[in-house]
């Protein structure tokens, strides 16, 4: 087995309409998510049909995918921030499970 330590994080994927993007950045900034990565016109098939990945007018008129790694007790802020703007609008949030190699990355108290 290997002596490299990996630490466990929680994978936070939030697919919305780029019109909202800024809502969810917004979101991840108040709790000081260390970072997040932005896929920019996404496709893929949903309760609204098939959505063509490509731009119609600009990136607000296409989807969008935020992801971030958190430590676990940025997870519950993060879920209450976004919960009622997505009973509210087009969207869908994940959690996964994910492991890091160095914490500090996405935890400074672990620095």
């Amino acid at each position: 087995m290997s002596s490299v330590k990996l630490h466990p994080m929680k994978e936070v994927k939030i697919i919305i309409e780029g019109e909202h993007l800024r809502f969810v950045t917004d979101v991840l900034d108040r709790i000081k998510a260390s970072g997040y990565t932005i896929f920019s016109s996404i496709s893929g098939k949903g309760h609204g049909g098939f959505h063509e990945g490509h731009m119609m007018f600009n990136d607000t008129s296409s989807l969008q995918m935020v992801l971030t790694v958190v430590p676990e007790e940025k997870l519950d802020p993060i879920l209450s921030g976004l919960k009622p703007f997505l009973e509210r609008h087009s969207g869908s949030l994940f959690v996964l499970d994910a492991c890091v190699l160095r914490p500090d990355h996405f935890d400074p108290a672990d620095s």
